[in-house]
């Protein structure tokens, strides 16, 4: 797979995205295209000559001469920044010369440059964010998780098609458990947005188990959970600030207790292992769906190992052909007026 990447995005580039680029190269198949101001990118990768030998990885410099940044106007820096790596990144998929494309940076501007240079797949009303959220089984997917704060009925069911094909051909699970999140499990409970899609998933070609409330979803009790943008984005942030403050914690008494200190040895690995279950870069980036190409959005803060991660995810993706399963089942059952 080629995947371009966009190695001015987010708060540590070039830094995090050339190392977890080199990363990504260095333990796969893949051809990585870094996207940025060349000389800038070529000094970076220079970092790694003599620990990685990078003239013998399949990693390619695109010279991007602008930048968008963290706190622009999204769809105003993609329309006036033609040449930003973030739209050069998108356009090298549009143009058939990368698989996927994947940025850390502006999230907002990433959403505006796929739209504009890869389009909706024809049908969908609105594309969604979806991303992985640690549970007590592993994980689950959100969607919505930001990208539409207003939602109708019609797009919630739009979420809960392209997110189950993600899950299936992505993640792996063969019939995956879609709840749908609301204050209740009873089906007449809810406002009129999820009382609305409630309607229209239980007619879904998919494994609809109903509401889910905010306590089911750590549980495990859906593997994709579907929402608006506005509630996704607060269960994510939430459940980031919630993780951070368990580990603070823990941490915590084991300084207030130094005799817990003699057990540690013996608690190390399923320490590592909560603290790997809950780290956001774990998940690498979250796919948009519904844009006709592969499109992640990482986490601004990413460093290079969430980087690398996000290549993968983005590589998986393009390889499963998501974007031609999405546009089948939009096209069959999916494309609804509204």
């Amino acid at each position: 797979m080629i995947i371009a990447l966009d190695a001015m995005g987010g708060d540590n580039a070039p830094q995090a995205t050339v190392e977890g680029a080199v990363l990504a190269a260095k333990s796969s198949n893949h051809k990585i295209l870094l996207v940025g101001p060349e000389k800038l990118i070529s000094g970076e990768l220079l970092k790694y000559h003599k620990k990685y030998d990078v003239t013998s990885l399949d990693i390619e410099i695109i010279n991007a001469t602008e930048v968008i940044g963290m706190d622009e106007h999204p769809a105003k820096a993609v329309r006036q920044k033609k040449d930003s790596s973030l739209s050069v990144s998108a356009k090298l998929v549009a143009d058939g010369k990368a698989d996927a494309c994947v940025s850390m940076g502006n999230s907002g501007a990433a959403m505006a440059a796929a739209l504009f240079y890869l389009k909706r797949i024809d049908g969908v009303l609105r594309p969604a964010i979806s991303t992985g959220f640690p549970t007590v089984n592993g994980s689950c997917i959100i969607a919505d998780m930001g990208a539409n704060a207003d939602c109708k009925a019609e797009h919630l069911f739009q979420f809960a098609i392209m997110a189950n094909i993600f899950c299936k051909k992505v993640i792996g699970i063969e019939k995956p458990k879609i709840g749908l999140v609301s204050i209740g499990e009873e089906s007449t409970k809810g406002n009129e947005l999820t009382l609305g899609a409630f309607k229209l998933m239980e007619k879904g070609k998919f494994n609809f188990i109903g509401n889910v409330e905010g306590r089911d979803i750590p549980k495990g009790k859906a593997d994709v959970v579907i929402c608006d943008g506005f509630v996704g984005n607060i269960i994510l942030k939430f459940g980031e600030g919630l993780a951070e403050m368990m580990l603070k914690l823990i941490k915590k008494g084991f300084k207030d207790h130094p005799i817990a200190w003699a057990s540690l040895p013996f608690l190390w690995f399923a320490l590592s292992d909560l603290r790997k279950k809950v780290d956001y870069s774990e998940f690498g980036g979250a796919p948009l769906l519904g844009v006709d190409g592969v499109c992640l959005i990482g986490h601004g803060r990413s460093e290079a190992k969430a980087v690398k991660n996000a290549v993968f995810s983005a590589a998986r993706a393009a390889e499963h052909d998501i974007t031609n399963e999405i546009k089948e089942a939009i096209a069959k059952y999916g494309n609804i007026s509204g």
